[in-house]
């Protein structure tokens, strides 16, 4: 992690428009591949837990925006959760969000870094306004993790007095996410044909919260399992059949008269 010079305490005056309608904004491409499949595999297991997505916002590379000096300045984390967010009612597609005027403050934001990095830890904030400082001093973001999936390093920041603090891991290495009420942590495998680091979440009783793939294999082996068990029940029952069909039989020929 690169050193990150503290900026001081500044008095900035910070406003919460919505988007403009004809404000222009970047686009972008994704830096690789692996970015969209992390992002997704983070959303799809939630979806799963209604308490959690209902009047929720869960997306990949979308505009988080704030004003500035009265300056717009939008950042498009690799991943965010916010929730609750106000029901989404224009018949336009979204494509940004305002904390405060849209809805809460996001739970959480994260990068997701290649070899390289660029603004993850920046605090620059006169011109192109780093997204650590826009995290950090601007929305004050609760939690701020960044990735690296090519070693499975994951450093996460909690905001502590007005700064970002890097949090210390459980026991099993994983960290509390509050908001979401859930462990996050990285797991190693093949996932959408991508064999590599992940980030997964586990749940208060440490348990993986699977993906849907998961789910259905492990309703598969559960059928398996149920359907064992029977077979074995039924063979049980058909032996106890034929030992007491062999004893009837015995007791037949016990009892026949002699010639």
């Amino acid at each position: 992690m690169p050193a990150i010079a503290q900026t001081p305490v500044l008095q900035l005056s910070i406003t919460w428009p919505k988007l403009p309608k004809n404000f222009p904004l970047p686009d972008d491409p994704v830096e690789n591949t692996d970015q969209p499949l992390l992002a997704a595999a983070l959303r799809q297991p939630l979806t799963t837990k209604p308490d959690l997505m209902q009047d929720a916002l869960v997306v990949s590379n979308f505009a988080l925006c704030a004003a500035i000096q009265g300056r717009i300045i939008c950042k498009a984390p690799d991943w965010m959760y916010v929730r609750p967010v106000q029901p989404w009612v224009s018949p336009q597609i979204r494509r940004s969000y305002t904390p405060n005027t849209e809805g809460a403050i996001p739970q959480v934001v994260m990068e997701f870094l290649s070899a390289t990095y660029g603004e993850e830890y920046s605090v620059e904030f006169t011109e192109g306004v780093g997204k650590w400082f826009f995290y950090e001093q601007v929305v004050q973001v609760p939690r701020y993790v960044i990735f690296r999936p090519d070693t499975g390093r994951i450093e996460v920041y909690g905001l502590e007095s007005g700064r970002y603090q890097l949090q210390t891991p459980d026991a099993s290495g994983r960290y509390w996410v509050p908001g979401l009420n859930l462990f996050l942590g990285v797991w190693e495998g093949t996932h959408e044909g991508r064999t590599g680091y992940w980030l997964r979440w586990w749940s208060v009783q440490e348990e993986l919260v699977l993906w849907s793939e998961e789910q259905v294999e492990q309703e598969r082996q559960r059928a398996e399992q149920e359907h064992q068990r029977a077979e074995q029940e039924r063979q049980r029952a058909e032996q106890e059949h034929q030992r007491a069909e062999r004893l009837a039989e015995r007791l037949r020929q016990l009892g026949e008269p002699e010639n």
